[in-house]
């Protein structure tokens, strides 16, 4: 360790990285905690004033509330070093006056002594600092002290914001308008907790939105800053959000503890922090309550129109949690499992439903489930989450998913689409898949805008669909600069890569498109395949690599579920018209959802005029597409 260091029981401080590891492990302290941290461990046995907290700490945010500051930084603290106020082993609380750090401090190893601190004979090749210290000059003190109540008499005398910020050249702070939800920090010792932290932090997500006017970004944008180190204005500024809220949850003995704080970005300064401490059978309850009395202390809370009280089984409700964990992990199959077995605890909770369905449907989207097995099990689910709860915006999302990619009834889908968008207006997904559902009914412009409306509300969730709307659209040079500026911050995102692959296939670039292709298999560690297409195309062209695909296609058919509308694409842009329309019967016979996007692709455009090509086209509902 190097720089200012201390070692106190089991911990070990560096003040230079604002570091505290507890038997090596590191652990998340917020930075005002850590400050006062550093503060008392430094004046160890010496009572450190409030006033003089407020003026290390906050001496620059004249318009905080330091009192209420200082208790939650001191209460943080506790729960870090995981002690008790009544029976502190570490910060002894002097009433009306301050703080003592108590116990025995020692500098670290290759820490160089403060220039303050006692001279102390040598403990295990350690300098020791004195529990009752000799501390900085009675001159400091009083200072410190003085500082402080001119402050307070200023903030007293000085009054309201607008007054406050002309006397000091400060303008008050706008009001906040956008937030992102940090993934809360497992803080239960137990990494199979982890899936109550990133819980935890879905539907708090999901709650802050639904209770507010504000912005909220969703969980695929802060998911990417899980356990980052960056500070929290860098992290605002990428999200494009003025307020940051973070904290931690742990779960043990039975009991659930949730600690929060929102930060205003711009000057990283303390607006509302709280904890919640609740039996874990009423945990369920935690992220509404929080997510209130924030939106209520920014003056944005929305009262939601009144409904019955769910009951939710708190078993139902952990079975879900781990559901969609497992589901962000890239587990679907295990979590599949852990939603059929929330709903089976309690056959009543929509978002159990909702989630079964969005399984069936991914997994149809992707090409990895059969629709022919599974298309009416997502219908069934989906319709049970709306029935269950009509007021749920997942619900109804789920339910046009189905329409959509189950029925082919794209009118009720998108009104379903609709009816999400209603109950949410800044559901970005919603709005996508509209978008989706207009670009299949041959409606492009109002299809980019759309998914144009989705971007901006959730601008790093996604970053293939906007390409693929213009795509869709056949705008071709639109849509290869669009994925190409979208690379550069995402570069090895697999959706975009097959965007720009397709972008350049339609527009004709093959030798462009044939390089995007090897670096898709290169992405997926297929190097052996890579140098194969590489070898092939300087050899026999396009065509060459595409009868090598049709062939690996075959292949996998023989093992598993494939697509017979992914082949018929390969033999379209051969120009094998019956093998096509042979696979394209197939496909509407299996009702694969794949057969959604067929009038989007430049590669059917020779068979527009044949008769079975039309029948296809008829029977799947995309009639109105050009």
């Amino acid at each position: 360790m190097s720089g200012s260091g201390y070692r106190f029981g089991d911990f070990r401080l560096n003040c230079d990285a604002f570091q505290l590891l507890r038997n090596g492990s590191e652990l998340r302290v917020e930075r005002k905690p850590m400050e006062l941290l550093i503060l008392l461990v430094s004046n160890a046995g010496r009572v450190v004033t409030r006033a003089e907290i407020a003026q290390r700490l906050w001496s620059s945010e004249v318009f905080v509330d330091t009192e209420h500051g200082i208790n939650t930084a001191i209460r943080k603290l506790r729960y870090v070093l995981r002690e008790d106020s009544n029976q502190p082993q570490f910060i002894q609380t002097v009433t009306g006056v301050g703080y003592r750090f108590m116990g025995q401090v020692a500098l670290a190893e290759g820490s160089s002594q403060i220039a303050s601190a006692s001279e102390t004979p040598e403990l295990s090749g350690e300098k020791t600092v004195a529990a009752a210290r000799s501390g900085k000059p009675r001159t400091w003190l009083i200072f410190s002290t003085m500082a402080g109540v001119v402050v307070a008499i200023l903030a007293f005398v000085i009054g309201p914001r607008p007054l406050t910020g002309r006397i000091f050249g400060r303008t008050p702070s706008s009001p906040i308008h956008s937030m992102a939800v940090l993934p809360l920090d497992n803080f239960s010792g137990n990494p199979g907790q982890e899936y109550l932290a990133d819980g935890m932090t879905d539907e708090l997500i999901t709650m802050l939105a639904k209770n507010s006017t504000l912005r909220i970004t969703s969980r695929t944008s802060v998911m990417q800053f899980k356990s980052a180190r960056q500070p929290l204005p860098e992290i605002a500024r990428a999200l494009g959000v003025e307020g940051i809220l973070e904290g931690s949850v742990s779960r043990s003995n039975g009991r659930v503890h949730l600690t929060l704080q929102l930060i205003r970005a711009d000057d990283d300064s303390h607006i509302w922090a709280e904890s919640y401490d609740r039996d874990a059978g009423e945990a369920v309850h935690l992220p509404a309550e929080a997510s209130r009395a924030i939106a209520t202390s920014l003056h944005s809370y929305v009262s939601p129109a009144a409904e019955a009280a769910k009951t939710i089984n708190p078993a139902a409700h952990d079975a879900y949690l781990r559901g969609r964990y497992l589901w962000w992990s890239g587990q679907a199959d295990r979590g599949f499992s852990e939603f059929k077995r929330a709903i089976e605890i309690q056959p009543d909770y929509s978002s159990g439903w909702a989630w079964l369905a969005n399984y069936y449907g991914a997994g149809m989207s992707t090409g990895a489930l059969n629709p022919k097995e599974v298309g009416s099990s997502e219908l069934d689910a989906a319709t049970k989450a709306v029935q269950l709860d009509d007021a749920e915006p997942e619900a109804h999302l789920a339910l046009c998913a189905a329409l959509f990619l189950s029925e082919w009834k794209m009118e009720r889908a998108d009104a379903e689409c609709m009816r999400a968008i209603q109950l949410d207006p800044k559901y970005a997904e919603a709005y996508h898949f509209h978008s989706r559902i207009l670009s299949s009914l041959g409606r492009h412009d109002e299809a980019v805008e759309a998914q144009r409306k989705a971007t901006e509300l959730d601008p790093t969730a996604r970053p293939g669909a906007m390409p693929m709307a213009l795509l869709r659209a056949r705008r071709f040079d639109a849509a290869i600069e669009d994925a190409r500026q979208r690379l550069e911050a995402y570069p090895n995102n697999e959706s975009l890569l097959w965007d720009l692959f397709d972008a350049y296939r339609d527009k004709g670039m093959e030798e462009q498109a044939e390089e995007t292709l090897e670096r898709l298999y290169q992405r997926s560690g297929d190097e052996e395949s890579a140098q194969t297409l590489h070898q092939l195309y300087l050899e026999g062209g396009s065509k060459a690599v595409l009868r090598w695909r049709i062939r690996e296609l075959e292949d996998q058919a023989r093992d598993r579920y494939i697509s017979p509308v992914a082949i018929a694409l390969l033999y379209a842009q051969l120009g094998d018209r019956d093998k096509t329309l042979a696979l394209l019967e197939e496909g509407v016979r299996g009702h694969s959802p794949f057969l959604l996007t067929l009038q989007l692709d430049p590669a059917y455009d020779f068979l527009h005029k044949d008769a079975r090509y039309r029948a296809v086209v008829e029977h799947v509902g995309l009639s109105g597409a050009n």
